[in-house]
């Protein structure tokens, strides 16, 4: 009995001294999905020494965090007050990307996407359900911040788009704005993209805050051939269309190119810092 009490002791005094490192991996498994989910949690340093409710970081592609660099990147801003202490909920999906990622309800001409409906059910009915009863989780949407990666970026936009109670600032790192209902036709290049014509149909969400990326490597597309590659093009359509609706720049969007930045995760997590500290300012 007094073995057991003592490695009880030792597992919980381990846990809080690896503070912001400390990576706790779940396992849900979703109704909606019809698969397990994996999930990395990451909390702050001050997690275990107080009662205190923090905000959360909502991440597609989980599977990256690493690659990312996540945990470095918010251990030293956090060190240098540059932003608050979080939780990070990383959600792992490796293999369902094509499918689940999109946006909800509008396949792309290729059937892809098709269970983007179910995804965001996941994240809103499943997902938040469980983190939330287990951790201490700022409720208001402005402490609820969902980022993704490529298509991960168009999935959490969309997700926070339709969303705004929920979710209050959205991160996009080279995001797949090209993402078309019809397949490409070239006598009308920038038709037919399915969240940018989504955006521009739905009225203004109001306190929504956008932070978006995208680097001059990512790609050498330039399919209307106006000397601007098609990721910094597509972007800059998107928030084009979310001045139409009255946000503004710098206030409501920021837009970050990365000379030189490629679509790929080093140069995400060299810009990654940036978008924590938009997101999370103290």
């Amino acid at each position: 009995m007094i073995k057991y009490l003592f490695f009880w002791i030792f597992a919980f005094f381990s846990i809080k001294s690896m503070s912001q490192d400390f990576q706790n991996q779940i396992v849900l498994e979703s109704t909606f999905l019809q698969r397990k989910v994996w999930i990395d949690i990451l909390l702050p340093a001050s997690y275990f020494d107080s009662v205190q409710y923090y905000p959360v970081l909502w991440l597609n592609d989980g599977q990256d965090l690493a690659a990312l660099d996540l945990k470095k990147s918010i251990a030293t801003l956090c060190e240098q007050k540059k932003m608050q202490e979080i939780l990070v909920v990383a959600i792992h999906n490796p293999y369902n990307r094509l499918q689940e990622y999109g946006v909800a309800g509008i396949p792309d001409y290729m059937n892809r996407g098709n269970k983007a409906t179910e995804y965001t059910k996941f994240v809103l009915e499943e997902l938040q359900k469980f983190i939330r009863s287990k951790y201490r989780c700022r409720m208001e949407a402005e402490s609820n911040v969902f980022a993704g990666c490529s298509l991960g970026g168009l999935s959490a936009m969309d997700i926070v788009w339709n969303n705004p109670t929920v979710f209050g600032k959205v991160g996009v790192f080279s995001g797949s704005f090209w993402w078309r209902s019809k397949a490409f036709d070239a006598a009308h290049p920038d038709d037919y993209r399915i969240l940018q014509d989504k955006i521009a149909l739905d009225s203004k969400k109001e306190g929504l805050k956008f932070w978006f990326q995208a680097g001059t490597q990512d790609e050498t597309s330039d399919r209307n051939h106006n000397q601007i590659i098609d990721a910094i093009d597509d972007t800059w359509d998107v928030i084009e269309i979310l001045e139409t609706k009255g946000y503004k720049m710098p206030t409501d969007i920021r837009y970050v190119e990365v000379q030189e930045g490629k679509h790929d995760q080093a140069t995400w997590a060299k810009i990654f810092p940036n978008f924590l500290e938009w997101a999370f300012k103290l």
